[in-house]
């Protein structure tokens, strides 16, 4: 069982060591690969399709790929799959070596046209604007899964689903485990447990092999739950706590887990969450983010007796600890702040609990 912990305000002086300062600076930390992701990547020879890659996490995790195929010597090819609206990033993937493929991920026949491959990490889906076009939150997270998981039967396929599709836990507590009945609170939550079943089905039907990563939640200083709390903190804004405690990972350590869980995938599809270890304080976090930028914390509400809560034992036995602690990840936040460094204007609404967004 993974132990429910408080972050301890962290030292400044300590933890900032290796900190971000620019934008630049940030894309090459989030795209770092570790060992673990050279290490699975050293037995899993081939090509790597990433279908959904214009996406927040997406372009990191490509060239996180890129980067450690290149370190291992190797000529695969890195395969980024999305329809891109923005250009620019399709042009960035390419400056990096990266192969870009625009696709609809909704046309079965573009689909059945990508490139083949032996790897396959599936990264799209549709949250925000569920409460105005339910159907198409529906369409992208359970018609294009059915889509894909026939046309990439063949391959090891790593997909991203949440921890939204657990029901809300004690809190604070030690938060769902795989093994736990889910009970998703909305249609967006709904809809990522059709998402989990369509992959199912497509194992027993094609005799996919996937892995299913429940994520909860990624963090790039540009936006998450901690930038969230801070940007607030620093405006004079009050911070909601109807959801008091909360789990973040650094972005570049969801990547290499979930690049990570190619050595992992099975039929039936295994599961597993990542996150941090750790159960942070909503109220905790805004204290401290007050001390370090001066501000007095105004509060709205009070802590809810439940949360969503992921316990991430099973990835700490597999993957071991984030190379990004909590602690550190929420000075290098602080940090961020102060500079006034850009944001992505993102906010992740992690504070609902009606499941609507």
């Amino acid at each position: 069982m993974t132990p429910v912990k408080r972050v301890a305000p962290p030292a400044p002086e300590i933890l900032l060591e290796g900190a971000p300062t620019s934008v630049s600076d940030l894309e090459e930390r989030l795209s770092r690969p570790t060992q673990l992701v050279l290490d699975t990547l050293h037995h899993l020879p081939g090509d790597v399709v990433v279908l959904g890659a214009g996406g927040k996490m997406g372009p990191s995790l490509a060239r996180m790929l890129r980067r450690a195929l290149d370190q291992l010597g190797r000529r695969d090819r890195v395969i980024a799959v999305s329809r891109f609206g923005a250009a620019e990033v399709a042009d960035q993937l390419r400056s990096a070596g990266i192969e870009v493929v625009h696709c609809d991920l909704l046309d079965r026949d573009a689909v059945r046209a990508l490139p083949a491959a032996p790897l396959v990490i599936f990264m799209a889906g549709q949250k925000f604007g569920t409460t105005d076009a339910p159907w198409r939150t529906w369409a992208m997270n359970t018609v294009v899964p059915a889509i894909v998981g026939e046309r990439y039967a063949a391959a090891r396929m790593v997909a991203f689903s949440t921890g939204n599709v657990y029901p809300l836990v004690a809190a604070p507590g030690r938060g769902s485990r795989e093994t736990d009945p889910l009970g998703p609170v909305g249609e967006y939550a709904a809809s990522c447990v059709g998402r989990e079943r369509v992959l199912e089905f497509a194992a027993s039907t094609h005799g996919l092999h996937a892995a299913i990563v429940r994520l909860n939640y990624a963090h790039d200083l540009r936006y998450g739950v901690l930038t969230d709390i801070a940007q607030r903190v620093h405006a004079g804004l009050p911070v909601d706590l109807r959801m008091g405690y909360a789990n973040a990972i650094w972005q570049g350590d969801a990547n290499a887990q979930a690049i990570a869980s190619l050595s992992h995938t099975s039929s039936p599809p295994f599961v597993v969450n990542v996150t941090s270890p750790e159960t942070f304080s909503v109220r905790g976090v805004a204290t401290y983010f007050g001390s370090v930028f001066h501000r007095e914390v105004a509060f709205d509400g009070s802590e809810s007796a439940d949360a969503l809560l992921s316990d991430a034992g099973r990835a700490a036995e597999l993957f071991g600890p984030p190379s990004v602690p909590l602690a550190q990840l929420v000075a290098w936040v602080a940090d961020w702040t102060l500079r006034g460094a850009p944001t992505l204007s993102r906010p992740t609404h992690f504070e609902t609990r009606d499941g609507s967004f």
